[in-house]
C-alpha cells in the first residue's frame, strides 16, 4: 500500500487510518505505538479517534501531525481537515473546507471533489446543466429567459463556463452541450455540506413557485406526531420514493423542462419526553 498525498483526503480519520495501515505493512506498528508517538497516555487513543469515538484537541492535532511527520503545507492542511471533520456549525465547516481548497490551490494540488462542492454553490449550476442540453444552439440569453426566476445572460454564461471547465457538460457544437454523466456524485461529507446551502436556496425558490399555476406545481403537506421509530420508517419511504422518481426521470426520452422536487420532513417541536427525568 502506498499512501496517497494528504491533499487527496477530506476525512482526517481516514488519513490517520491509512497512515497506520501503511506503517503497519512496512514494519511492526501498533495503535499503542501510534498513541505513544503522539504523546497520549492511553494506548488506544489513536484508534478511538479513528473510530470516531473521540475528537482531537488543538494540542492533539499538533501532536498527531508531528507523529505522522507532517510539515509545511501538509500540517496546515491536516489542521484544516480536522476542523472540517469536527466542527458542528455548517458555517465553520464550510470555512474549514474552503481553507483546505485554498491550501491545495496555493500548492498547485487539486482536492478531490472540490468541483462538486463548487457545483452546489449556486442553484443555477444544476439547472443550467439540465436545461442547456435540451436547447441545442440556444444563446445564454435564451437560456436565461427560460429560468424561474429569470437570471441574466452573464450568469448563464458563467455557469456554462464552470460546467464545461469541470466536465459536468461538454461542448458538442456552437452553443450546444451534452451531459458527461447522468448524475453528480462526490465525497459524501463534502457533498452533504454543500447541498445544505443548495437546499436553502431551493427552499426559497419553492416558496416563490407558489405563484405559478397549480397545474405546473404540486405542493402537499401534513403536520403529525411521530416517534423516533416512525420517523425512521417514514425516511425510508421517502428514500424509496425518491429513487422511483429518479428512475422515472432517467427513463424519459422526451424531456423539455427542468423541475426540482424537495422531500422535506422536519421537526416543529422538541421531544415532549426530552426532560422527563430532569
Amino acid at each position: 500500500m502506498t499512501m496517497k498525498p494528504i491533499i487527496e483526503y477530506t476525512d482526517f480519520r481516514k488519513f490517520m487510518q491509512d497512515f497506520y495501515e501503511d506503517r503497519k505493512l512496512r514494519h511492526a506498528f501498533s495503535w499503542r505505538e501510534f498513541s505513544k508517538l503522539a504523546g497520549f497516555s492511553s494506548c488506544s487513543y489513536m484508534k478511538v479517534v479513528c473510530d470516531g469515538k473521540s475528537k482531537l484537541s488543538k494540542i492533539g492535532v499538533e501532536r498527531t501531525g508531528q507523529a505522522m511527520g507532517l510539515v509545511g503545507y501538509e500540517m496546515e492542511y491536516f489542521r484544516a481537515m480536522v476542523k472540517f471533520g469536527q466542527e458542528e456549525s455548517d458555517e465553520k465547516k464550510k470555512a474549514a473546507y474552503e481553507e483546505m481548497l485554498a491550501i491545495a490551490k496555493v500548492n498547485k494540488v487539486r482536492v478531490l471533489d472540490s468541483d462538486v462542492f463548487d457545483f452546489y454553490g449556486s442553484w443555477k449550476n444544476p439547472v443550467i446543466r439540465e436545461l442547456a442540453p435540451m436547447m441545442p444552439g440556444a444563446t445564454p440569453g435564451e437560456l436565461a429567459k427560460k429560468c424561474y426566476p429569470e437570471v441574466s445572460a452573464e450568469d448563464v454564461k458563467k455557469a456554462l463556463g464552470f460546467l464545461v471547465k469541470n466536465e459536468f457538460l461538454k461542448k458538442a457544437g456552437e452553443n450546444t452541450f451534452e451531459q458527461t454523466e447522468k448524475s453528480v456524485v462526490g465525497n459524501p461529507e463534502a457533498t452533504r455540506l454543500a447541498i445544505r446551502d443548495m437546499h436553502r436556496e431551493m427552499a426559497g425558490l419553492a416558496g416563490a413557485s407558489l405563484d405559478l399555476p397549480r397545474n405546473e406545481r404540486n405542493f402537499t403537506g401534513v403536520t403529525m406526531g411521530v416517534s423516533k421509530d416512525s420517523y425512521d420508517r417514514i425516511v425510508k419511504v421517502l428514500d424509496d420514493c425518491l429513487r422511483q422518481v429518479v428512475a422515472i426521470a432517467n427513463e424519459d426520452k422526451n424531456i423539455d423542462q427542468v423541475y426540482r422536487m424537495n422531500l422535506q420532513l422536519f421537526p416543529l417541536t422538541r421531544s415532549a419526553k426530552e426532560n422527563e427525568n430532569v
